[in-house]
């Protein structure tokens, strides 16, 4: 499928500059308007990284918020124009990833839990550039009678909070000095939940039996509470997806992944 040492080609416009980009990459491209070649080739490279550890097929939203602007960061690189982002008023967007405002901005991702995911089989990942302790939600839902999907990487006096999917039996909390750095919470199976941070665990419960997944949308920068913003984010996001769950293996080996991609764009922590 992949041809060499042509300059172009019109039925694969994915060839530029005699190098093929993965089909999947290029359709990224054309929907996000992306064509810096650095920026092009930390995409592809990540495409191709997570193909390779078998775990491309386990993501349904992955947004790697590349291209400094909304338009660019709204794109999901799995199936763009699918679950493209949405943005409220108060979301700044640069080249190093998108930040809320604490108090209206966020992004939402048009997943519905209960209708697009799978019960026992999850993964929501973070990766954050700011180190701030206060009481925000960088991702999830919830609603008033305890049940919820949320990531908090650094909550005011408790740490990294992961809720999959009830917040009495299912969470995990774990010390957090710096927020900064790339979050994963995976679930498994009924009672194996885990939160990594960088490649290694950070926390994990067995306890989380009870919950269920909300028909809700789930949305980054904030908690969507029964289809209302609360705990507006200011943390600088610069990639997340949802997806199935992931194996410790698995999220070491998406975090390798991630953090070459962030490196490639001089924007890691």
């Amino acid at each position: 499928m992949f041809g060499f040492g042509f300059p172009y080609n019109t039925i694969n416009p994915s060839l530029d500059g005699g190098a093929a980009f993965d089909p999947d990459a290029g359709a990224f491209f054309t929907a996000s308007g992306i064509t810096d070649t650095t920026q092009k080739n930390a995409v592809n490279q990540l495409v191709l990284d997570l193909k390779s550890y078998n775990i491309w097929t386990k993501m349904k939203l992955l947004y790697p918020i590349i291209g400094g602007s909304a338009s660019s960061h709204a794109v999901n690189l799995k199936t763009p124009g699918t679950y493209n982002l949405t943005f409220a008023t108060g979301v700044t967007h640069s080249s190093t990833g998108m930040t809320g405002n604490g108090t209206s901005g966020y992004a939402n991702t048009s997943f519905n839990t209960s209708t697009q995911a799978t019960l026992n089989n999850t993964h929501l990942s973070f990766y954050s550039r700011t180190n701030l302790e206060n009481s925000s939600i960088d991702a999830g839902n919830s609603n008033s009678s305890g049940s919820q999907w949320l990531l908090a990487t650094r909550f005011t006096s408790v740490g990294a909070i992961s809720d999959q999917y009830n917040s009495t039996t299912g969470r995990i909390t774990a010390t957090n000095t710096n927020s900064q750095g790339f979050y994963i919470q995976s679930r498994t199976a009924s009672n194996v939940h885990k939160l990594f941070k960088n490649g290694s665990q950070l926390g994990t419960t067995n306890t989380g039996t009870s919950g269920s997944l909300l028909n809700l949308n789930m949305t980054l920068l904030c908690q969507n509470i029964n289809g209302t913003p609360s705990s507006y984010s200011i943390r600088q996001c610069a990639f997340a997806s949802i997806g199935d769950g992931l194996t410790d293996t698995e999220a070491t080996n998406f975090y390798t992944a991630v953090q070459a991609y962030q490196t490639t764009l001089s924007r890691n922590v």
